[in-house]
């Protein structure tokens, strides 16, 4: 049986971990091993900071629902009219009321209107 080498299968594989490196600074774009290493802790952190981003979002979003109640109303708060969103029934996520406070704030009065009747 004739003897296997992988001149084609690594050059390619290194190949794709340099491009993956592309733009990292020192030895960490040039040499193989240090590249490889680069790549993986990249990649741990990447999916480290997709999970802190929506941790940020839902933490900005707050803040935003928390400002546009203090403009509207004074004695709601945002846990108060969480609860009030709950008890009558309105489906909206922070997402959504976050950015009805930012860019419509009639609407986002009239559901803060609803929300205090029903409490």
């Amino acid at each position: 049986m004739a003897r296997v080498k992988t001149g084609v299968a690594r050059r390619r594989r290194h190949q794709k971990v340099l491009k993956l490196a592309k733009g990292y600074r020192g030895t960490n774009r040039r040499l193989f091993k240090r590249a490889m290493e680069a790549v993986l802790h990249a990649g741990q952190y990447a999916f480290v900071g997709r999970k802190l981003r929506k941790r940020d979002l839902r933490k900005l979003w707050i803040m935003r629902i928390n400002a546009g109640l203090k403009q509207v109303s004074d004695s709601l708060n945002y846990s108060r009219f969480i609860n009030g969103l709950k008890k009558a029934n309105i489906a909206l996520n922070r997402k959504t009321l976050s950015e009805l406070a930012i860019n419509d704030p009639k609407a986002f009065k009239t559901v803060v209107d609803k929300v205090t009747k029903k409490q």
